[in-house]
């Protein structure tokens, strides 16, 4: 039987006892921020791992509060296991779109590097509120759930490196 690479990865049963995930989620645009955050909430609770919520402005301001959030953790001797980034970037008329949708991106991609830490990115970067709901509702595109599902994927390939 043939199996695509997202089944052969989901197939990873690699225990994720004693995690804690951070969410760190933008809410600039509210009602979307909560079907996201619903998605990555419904998939942490069925691994079983520990959810932590913090919630910021918007997409720029998302990996700097991981950041603050990992050093805490380090200082408080409670450990992140992995980070899913929650937001949403609309196109509008500036070069703005362009600035925040990367720089979000580049700043989740640091912080994963940096910390040799799973992350999920679950920041969505459309042209229009309709493209947004048709990736962010959990039952058509479930971007949150999906930037879960990939964070989890990390930590579960972290753990059997290490093991």
């Amino acid at each position: 039987m043939v199996t695509t690479r997202k089944e052969s990865a989901s197939a990873d049963n690699t225990s994720l006892e004693g995690a804690r995930v951070l969410i760190v989620e933008g809410r600039y645009y509210e009602a979307l921020a909560d079907e996201l955050l619903a998605g990555a909430r419904a998939v942490l609770t069925a691994a079983g791992v520990e959810v932590e919520v913090i919630t910021v402005p918007g997409a720029l301001e998302v990996s700097v509060a991981a950041e603050i959030a990992l050093d805490a953790a380090e200082f408080n001797g409670t450990a992140v296991d992995a980070v899913v980034g929650l937001g949403v970037v609309i196109r509008g008329e500036t070069y703005h779109f362009e600035i925040v949708a990367g720089e979000s991106a580049r700043g989740l991609m640091d912080l994963g590097m940096a910390h040799a830490l799973p992350v999920g990115n679950g920041i969505l970067t459309v042209d229009t509120e309709a493209q947004a709901w048709e990736r962010a509702r959990i039952t058509e595109g479930n971007k949150g759930g999906g930037a879960a599902e990939a964070a989890l994927s990390l930590l579960r390939l972290k753990r059997r490196l290490e093991a």
